[in-house]
């Protein structure tokens, strides 16, 4: 993925202390996220992480879990580069140009770029806005829990290398960030503090399509680009 925005460039790594009264929490235990699907070989991870933030704030809304279109973005969303990358922040600005969304099973995910054909008569999810989250991941947590899975990206590198457990690699540039995700809830295994991070590169990617990744020191830089849509 390629991110054509500006990286955050303040310090990502400083450790916090990222305690809190509840040890976990789980948006897959709320119904608020959807399957896990797989991106392919088309960089488009951009749009799975923003539609599957999208889809847990409509969720959040209306009670309705919708499985909305991430092919809709990769051919109709002008300001990212369909296949060749997005920028999440500026993805959320081009769904409100177009005006909504539509379903996936009216506007199938294909795995490459192609001519927009949205019909906004189909539209069925909306956006107001969206907002980035500051840096601090104990803010990052209690924004998470309070209002729903969150559009993220990190350095994923050694994300390939993956089979289970908590990462936290120890060369892993907080300032690389070239992949977006959906974090959906944070833990604590045996004294180290995690994220829940949903990838988009189908079930056989590491715990079931999820990992797990050191929460509370920027690790990957995890925490630099966070952002969530705002739904009135």
């Amino acid at each position: 993925m390629r991110f054509d925005g500006p990286i955050v460039s303040e310090d990502l790594t400083p450790e916090e202390d990222v305690t809190m009264d509840n040890e976990k929490f789980d948006w897959r235990e709320h119904g608020a996220v959807g399957p896990v699907l797989d991106q392919g070989k088309c960089g488009s991870c951009w749009a799975f992480s923003v539609i599957g933030n999208v889809v847990g704030q409509w969720f959040r809304k209306t009670g309705h879990l919708l499985a909305l279109s991430e092919q809709q973005l990769v051919d109709c969303d002008y300001l990212d580069d369909g296949c060749d990358g997005g920028y999440p922040p500026q993805t959320y600005t081009a769904i409100q140009k177009m005006g909504g969304l539509e379903l996936a099973s009216d506007y199938p995910y294909t795995g490459v770029g192609g001519i927009c054909h949205m019909d906004k008569s189909k539209f069925v999810a909306y956006i107001n806005g969206s907002t980035i989250l500051p840096l601090s991941e104990k803010v990052q947590a209690q924004k998470l829990r309070a209002i729903g899975p969150l559009s993220s990206a990190l350095n994923a590198d050694t994300l390939q290398l993956y089979k289970g457990g908590i990462m936290r690699p120890k060369w892993c540039d907080p300032a690389g960030v070239n992949h977006a995700v959906l974090t959906v809830g944070y833990g604590v295994q045996n004294g180290k503090p995690y994220w829940i991070v949903k990838n988009s590169w189908g079930e056989d990617f590491g715990e079931e399509g999820y990992f797990r990744i050191y929460r509370g020191d920027g690790t990957c830089g995890i925490n630099s680009i966070v952002t969530t849509a705002i739904i009135k």
